[in-house]
């Protein structure tokens, strides 16, 4: 093997080149300033085992030897420090505390016209965006009852004249019949006075006998241990 392929890393750069190992440190270290900045006197090489696997495994000090001396590997990391950093840039490209800063006052930043501020004043978007014409419609407000399916009940249908029946809650929640919206209580009566068998308009809420099934407000059901209606049947 006449060349070996290194990595190389400095305190501001990064590479891996392929080294002839019958180079000299000497000759090496000129080459190295080119790709690191630093002057090769003021280099100190370390050989270490990779860039992930920064154990030492040897200093370079002696200019005079050949690179191969050093027994280099494919995938090593030479390290170059600057012994000596006022004499190169090293540090100068990476250090950000040198780095002069640009600062400008909210009113100064307000008045210029090439600003991200300044395009959403013109555009109307975020914060200068017209107020929208209809607000967000009010979520449905949370229900006053307490009716839950599969809750024995009774129902008023007499408007107010007594005219009470039991059944059994099969539906609560809103339909697509009725104009008016809201809660609607689907009721399976113990007997048949109801509309339904549990659908309205070719939409089915539940399913019960034909003319036991009614859908009724909430004021109209009233939840209770309520035992099934007798009915009584006349003998022939």
């Amino acid at each position: 093997m006449s060349s070996v392929k290194l990595q190389v890393s400095s305190p501001d750069t990064f590479s891996e080149r392929l080294y002839d190992i019958n180079i000299t440190i000497e000759q090496l270290k000129r080459k190295l300033e080119t790709a690191t900045g630093i002057r090769p006197d003021s280099q100190i090489l370390t050989l270490c085992r990779s860039e992930s696997d920064p154990t030492v495994i040897r200093q370079l000090d002696d200019d005079t030897k050949a690179l191969g001396f050093y027994s280099p590997e494919n995938g090593m990391l030479i390290k170059v420090s600057d012994k000596d950093p006022s004499k190169s840039m090293t540090g100068q490209y990476t250090d950000v505390s040198q780095v002069e800063k640009f600062e400008m006052t909210p009113e100064e930043y307000e008045r210029r016209q090439d600003t991200v501020l300044s395009y959403k004043k013109a555009h109307k978007m975020g914060r200068f965006a017209p107020a929208a014409e209809n607000p967000p419609a009010t979520p449905p407000a949370a229900p006053s009852h307490h009716i839950v399916v599969g809750s024995r009940c009774e129902v008023d249908l007499s408007g107010g004249e007594g005219l009470i029946k039991r059944g059994t809650v099969r539906f609560v929640g809103p339909t697509q019949f009725g104009k008016a919206g809201g809660e609607w209580i689907g009721v399976e009566y113990d007997e048949p006075v109801g509309k339904n068998d549990g659908s309205v308009e070719g939409v089915r809420y539940f399913t019960c006998t034909p003319k036991h099934g009614g859908f009724v407000r909430p004021d109209k059901v009233k939840v209770g241990d309520f035992p099934e209606e007798e009915i009584e049947v006349e003998e022939m």
